[in-house]
């Protein structure tokens, strides 16, 4: 073990890491200044648990029926050897795909070791496509790809990666939300795509490790969801470049994690001291203590993504920071930091530095306003 992961190991406990999967990897990229995020991600914490003990747990991202949903629609798009998907690609790719090669690797493996066997077969497919000189086209159904995440292999599975004859490798998304009148949740698209650009990455790794260009992997996912308030599922090309250049930053960032490890108070851990029966026995207002070594930066979106977002949102809330009312009051309020000192710029108690003059205007001339409504309303 060397003495970075010996230092990681500190901070997590007697506990195995918690390994990544595409969710968390795209959470990387959702707040890229949270060093308490990088920190705990590095050393494998489960964040949920440490929410959990400190009684600010964050509540299920999506319900059972949501997920039974998700789960019924991704079958109907691969039934019949993913027939279905086949016409999709057909017609977004603008293919003449009289058929294809179905490989479903989620029979392959034991239960024990199916993650290692899975991947072993997918490396094996990827390879054997991406070196053939033979016109057929292979979609590859529940593959498990590896990528490296600060010097560990992490395994992922996406939905499905379908090979082109032109010998361009395409990662699909399949989900559940609707494409309404050709509009979806950007939250909810955004996540699709970070998650296919973690895809893209451990791809591109795979077949860079054998000396084949990773651009054969193309920049694009293909996302696959259901057309307006039916069932009928259409596909749609995204550009995810920013994003993989986003995660691509993050992942580098946890690579030099030792900075941050630095700046924490010696003997720091978030060890939740598990008894015998997995039950934590921290002092929850020590944890508490040991959490607020680490810089952090909440955001409202936080809440989609990070187990420890209302944890982090309280913090906030207590010290007044301007964070809490989302990015769009943030960049109004440039150069303020706290809500206090906007309030006080407001009813003119506060003394404006050169920079803030205008601001402190706009201020003033909404608080008067708000002051005219009530006393009318009264």
């Amino acid at each position: 073990m060397s003495l970075l992961d010996d230092r990681l190991a500190k901070l997590r406990g007697p506990v195995p890491a918690k390994g990544h999967d595409a969710r968390t990897l795209g959470a990387l990229t959702t707040n890229p200044g949270c060093n308490r995020r990088a920190l705990l991600d590095a050393a494998g914490i489960d964040k949920d648990a440490i929410a959990v003990h400190l009684g600010k747990p964050r509540p299920l991202a999506k319900s059972s029926i949501a997920m039974r949903s998700g789960a019924t629609f991704e079958q109907q798009v691969k039934a019949d050897g993913c027939a279905e998907l086949l016409r999709l690609l057909r017609d977004i790719l603008d293919l003449p795909l009289p058929e294809a090669a179905h490989t479903d690797l989620a029979v392959v493996g034991t239960q024990d070791a199916s993650h290692q066997i899975r991947y072993a077969h997918t490396r094996n497919a990827v390879l054997e496509a991406a070196r053939s000189t033979s016109p057929a086209r292979t979609l590859l159904d529940h593959p498990i790809l590896q990528l490296t995440v600060a010097g560990t292999p992490v395994y992922l599975e996406p939905d499905v990666v379908a090979f082109q004859i032109d010998g361009v490798f395409h990662i699909i998304e399949i989900k559940s939300f609707a494409i309404l009148d050709d509009q979806a949740s950007p939250v909810k698209v955004a996540a699709a795509v970070t998650q296919g650009a973690a895809y893209i990455l451990a791809l591109r790794e795979l077949l860079e490790k054998e000396g084949i260009n990773g651009d054969k992997v193309s920049h694009d996912v293909i996302l696959v969801t259901p057309r307006n308030f039916t069932r009928q599922p259409t596909a749609k090309i995204v550009d995810a470049r920013k994003k993989i250049a986003a995660l691509t930053r993050q992942l580098d960032r946890l690579t030099r994690i030792e900075p941050l490890l630095n700046e924490l108070p010696a003997h720091t851990t978030f060890d939740l001291a598990l008894d015998k029966d997995d039950r934590p026995t921290r002092d929850p207002k020590e944890l508490t203590t040991a959490l607020q070594s680490t810089s952090t930066r909440y955001i409202p979106a936080c809440r989609y993504f990070c187990d420890l977002a209302y944890v982090c949102r309280s913090e906030a809330r207590d010290d007044g920071l301007i964070d809490v009312l989302g990015s769009d009051i943030c960049d109004d309020l440039g150069g303020v930091d706290h809500i206090g000192t906007a309030l006080s710029l407001a009813d003119g108690t506060r003394e404006p530095a050169p920079d803030q003059t205008d601001l402190a205007l706009a201020l003033q001339h909404a608080h008067a306003v708000r002051n005219q409504l009530l006393q009318e309303s009264a």
